[in-house]
């Protein structure tokens, strides 16, 4: 029942925002090409502005969704709503632009610009409109349902707060049953203890209760099935939550393969349609990279050739997504014979660099290959920077959850990197940011991962 509702409502939204979009291409074009702008180049027609409206309907709501302005999120203000929509909207702004350059799809600039003023404005009206439409529903108490909550421990508690924490699904809790006498009559949450386990019969026929939902602790699973034998002669929903929270470690979740109910404990961050954007995200900003830095390449390539003898390129074994090995590319910042006595981490004032290869990883010029890693796959623009394979058997054993940062791929620059922690910083905060950085991932934070590295990320006194 909560994901039918929550995909009710998410559907609702998805096709009010394609509404609004739709509406403000329209308008956008009738303002640019009615009179009140001036013409020079003739009105194009308007079957010529399908792709590009083809074009909007996707990427928009794609990018909404990566911004998580679909997901329930009751602490929201709407001062925080409208905000979330102008970052949105300009984030896939930027894709579209990008987009269009590489399909080489023609379009006004001018009638984008205020296709972008219009769908901010459309779309945050709708979704205003929406959530007070909610809010007045809710508050005037219409078509809610009432939970009843067997447990009153920790894992009950959580359940109270989960649902307290989406009451625009319409549900409420009643109340609470527990295994320990001494805690009824007393508050969790908000929510008073009614009861003991043994009186659910006794509180479903003094209150009406649609829904039940277990919350006992696995020591005390032995109850459920001693609960089951009244309740299955009820028409009451029953539900249970797995008490496994705690093994819990990275995108867990149910799901239902073939009927069977399955609880994952550790998932990918990235599947289906989130692993497609993040990948036509890379496609798309490392060949604009790839054109835009391409004269500072071949300058870089210049130098390090006039500098010293050896190759342009050093390839270094690094491991990436789920363990697997691949060649990272860079220029050459050190002599040739540098690693002959064996792997070593790059250090303050290290003797083996070259005169040139001291200025490039100063300023992080030798990483600019890198953007070919990304087009062949094996990185990403962001990500968990990419460890050698001799040293993480080691992190492995010392640093607790290390492995899950393979869980996605490796990139250019991440968000510890552009939090100061790079080189020989402290590898455990390295870590914490690397799993922050995954388990939030959205488009949007990629692109600010990359605005702030251009802006200066890629600068730090740990850069050597």
């Amino acid at each position: 029942m909560f994901s039918r509702l929550q995909r009710f409502y998410t559907s609702i939204k998805v096709v009010a925002d394609m509404v609004m979009l739709a509406v403000a291409f329209a308008l956008a074009y009738v303002t640019r090409f009615s009179g009140i702008v001036p013409v020079t180049e003739g009105i194009p027609p308007w079957e010529d502005s399908l792709v590009s409206l083809l074009m909007v309907l996707v990427i928009f709501p794609a990018t909404f969704k990566q911004s998580r302005l679909y997901a329930t999120n009751r602490s929201r203000t709407n001062t925080g709503e409208v905000f979330e929509v102008f970052k949105s909207t300009i984030t896939a702004t930027l894709i579209l632009v990008a987009a269009t350059y590489f399909a080489r799809e023609r379009y006004s600039r001018l009638t984008l610009v205020i296709f972008v003023v219009y769908a901010f404005v459309l779309v945050t009206c709708s979704r205003l409109a929406f959530r007070y439409v909610l809010s007045e529903v809710r508050r005037r108490g219409h078509n809610l349902k009432s939970i009843l909550i067997i447990g009153a421990g920790e894992l009950g508690q959580r359940v109270v707060e989960t649902v307290e924490g989406h009451r625009e699904l319409g549900f409420r809790v009643t109340g609470l049953l527990t295994l320990r006498p001494e805690k009824v009559g007393q508050y969790v949450n908000g929510v008073r203890v009614i009861g003991h386990v043994d009186d659910v019969e006794r509180v479903l026929d003094a209150q009406p209760v649609d829904q039940v939902i277990i919350a006992l602790p696995l020591q005390e699973q032995a109850h459920v099935k001693r609960l089951m034998e009244p309740l299955a002669l009820r028409t009451v929903d029953v539900r249970v939550v797995p008490d496994l929270y705690q093994y819990i470690t990275l995108y867990g979740g149910l799901e239902e393969f073939g009927g069977l109910p399955i609880i994952r404990l550790q998932g990918d961050p990235m599947e289906g349609w989130s692993q497609v954007a993040k990948r036509a995200f890379d496609i798309l900003f490392s060949l604009l990279a790839i054109v835009v830095t391409a004269p500072l390449m071949a300058a870089t390539a210049l130098a390090v050739r006039v500098s010293s003898k050896g190759p342009l390129l050093y390839r270094q074994e690094r491991m990436g997504m789920d363990g697997r090995t691949f060649h990272i590319l860079k220029f050459r910042t050190m002599r040739v014979d540098a690693e002959n006595t064996g792997a070593m981490m790059a250090r303050k004032d290290d003797p083996r660099r070259t005169v040139i290869g001291t200025f490039l990883r100063k300023y992080s010029l030798d990483e600019l290959p890198q953007f070919f890693n990304v087009l062949t796959g094996d990185m990403s623009l962001v990500g968990p920077r990419p460890e050698r394979p001799v040293f993480i058997e080691e992190f492995k054993r010392q640093i607790p959850r290390y492995h899950l940062r393979h869980k996605v791929k490796a990139g250019i620059t991440g968000w510890a990197q552009i939090n100061g922690l790079r080189g020989q910083t402290c590898i455990e905060k390295r870590i914490e940011y690397d799993l922050y950085y995954i388990e939030n991932w959205s488009l949007l934070m990629d692109l600010k991962i990359l605005v702030r590295t251009a802006l200066g990320g890629f600068l730090s006194k740990n850069a050597y």
